[in-house]
């Protein structure tokens, strides 16, 4: 065993790997927007493309991110920087590439970190009372999110964002971020369970399910429903280049890495169908139309939902602290990254890296607040998919054959299928260029 693999930090168990690449897939994408695309198109009409682009991606970049970060024990500067090795002889090359999904995944954790701070502050209303206190009365409740997500309204609740990040992070991969996934990981899906028990016995929810698994066979020949499946699939399984391929770094080699990529994707779709089955019925209840996606779903019209119910007080609470799990899990693992980049690249201890990267985090946090919005629109639509595309490239073209099948393979019981390789060369690193080019046609797909 060498140096690097003495003292570099991993997960300790295969469900800690599992479970925290998990927790980076599930994130708002699943809560404020797979219900509405459901929704928007057609229940089932939606669902059924969305499983196939999961499957295609879970089975090809999934497992193509991890063993890139596995194979080369680093993150995307020196697993970029080891493709371009093996190839040309210059390690450089790659290296400079590299920094592209390492900008993207801080870029995106910085307009997260506003995001989590909303979160935050409506998980401690939902808590204290506050959010039930303002009953069903839209203009209190539409205009508490709207000073909340105005410039420089959330600047408190952003710190605490930070710090609880930071607090996880600085205790390292296996005594930070595998630990609390293992542990906000599986009370998120209980509690979602629980609450979809609840909403399943309230008058007028079986209108909600009755939508959701209607299929319209004319729908599945629109084009848009498999553009915005594919896109909602995409980014949902977080190949971006960064948080997959860094946590694959950290993957023991003698575990399964096609085994641990399905594990993601089946319980990433799981969590996207609890949403689902969650929010469509409860909006159901209300007779409120699910036309509306993004914040102003889950901070003004589902606290309006809510606070109709009988046990509102309760549901609200559930379903935040929910969210601020599914919120928090997907920010350590956009911030560590960078964090890692910091320690690989300049020999940052893990709390100086932590520590700067933080810092650096909640400043621009708190001055973006008023463009976040606009500042998340530009990194999922162009440096996500880029850098999905770049790693794909340099995986599965520059690194070659041999070498990416040896990395798929490695702690494996048996050979991957020979499908794998030309899937993931041909097939994924086009569908990640068409996600690049459709989300800058069409204003983002994911």
């Amino acid at each position: 065993m060498d140096n690097n693999l003495k003292t570099r930090d991993g997960f300790k168990s295969k469900w800690g790997f599992i479970l925290a690449c998990i927790g980076s897939a599930v994130g708002m994408g699943n809560i404020w927007r797979f219900p509405i695309m459901v929704s928007t198109y057609g229940g089932m009409t939606f669902l059924i493309p969305y499983i196939i682009f999961v499957t295609l991606i879970g089975s090809t970049g999934v497992i193509s991110e991890m063993a890139l970060g596995r194979s080369a024990e680093a993150g995307p500067v020196g697993a970029f920087g080891k493709c371009t090795e093996l190839r040309w002889k210059n390690r450089k090359l790659g290296e400079i590439i590299g920094l592209i999904p390492v900008i993207g995944s801080l870029a995106l954790a910085i307009g997260y970190t506003c995001v989590m701070g909303w979160i935050f502050k409506y998980t401690f209303l939902s808590l204290s009372g506050g959010l039930y206190a303002m009953g069903q009365d839209m203009d209190v409740i539409g205009g508490t999110f709207g000073q909340t997500a105005s410039a420089f309204g959330a600047n408190i609740w952003i710190v605490v964002a930070v710090l609880a990040s930071f607090a996880i992070m600085v205790m390292g991969v296996s005594g930070g971020i595998e630990k609390a996934n293992k542990i906000m990981m599986p009370l998120l899906f209980i509690l979602f369970v629980g609450l979809g028990i609840y909403i399943f016995t309230l008058p007028g929810a079986a209108n909600g399910y009755k939508y959701i698994f209607t299929v319209n066979p004319e729908g599945l020949k629109d084009p848009k429903v498999w553009i915005f499946a594919f896109g909602q699939a995409f980014f949902s399984l977080s190949v971006a280049g960064n948080g997959t391929v860094i946590y694959g770094s950290y993957l023991p080699k003698n575990e399964s890495i096609p085994s641990s990529a399905r594990n993601v994707a089946v319980f990433d779709t799981i969590a996207a169908l609890l949403a689902a089955f969650v929010i469509i019925p409860a909006m159901a209840t209300a007779n409120a139309p699910l036309d509306t996606g993004g914040p102003g779903l889950m901070f003004i019209f589902l606290v309006n939902v809510f606070n109709g119910m009988a046990v509102g007080r309760i549901v609200g609470i559930i379903f935040y602290v929910c969210v601020l799990f599914a919120g928090v899990s997907s920010i350590i693992n956009l911030y560590e990254t960078p964090v890692a980049y910091l320690q690989e690249k300049f020999d940052f201890s893990r709390p100086i890296a932590t520590t700067t990267i933080h810092i650096i985090g909640c400043i621009v946090a708190i001055f973006i607040q008023a463009i976040v919005s606009g500042w998340m629109d530009v990194v999922s639509i162009y440096i996500c998919p880029l850098g999905a595309a770049l790693a794909g490239i340099m995986f599965l073209w520059i690194a070659g054959k041999d070498y990416a099948l040896s990395a798929v393979n490695q702690g494996n019981g048996k050979e991957i299928g020979g499908w794998y390789y030309p899937l993931a060369k041909y097939v994924y690193v086009t569908a990640a260029i068409i996600a690049l080019i459709a989300g800058a046609m069409l204003g983002g797909i994911g």
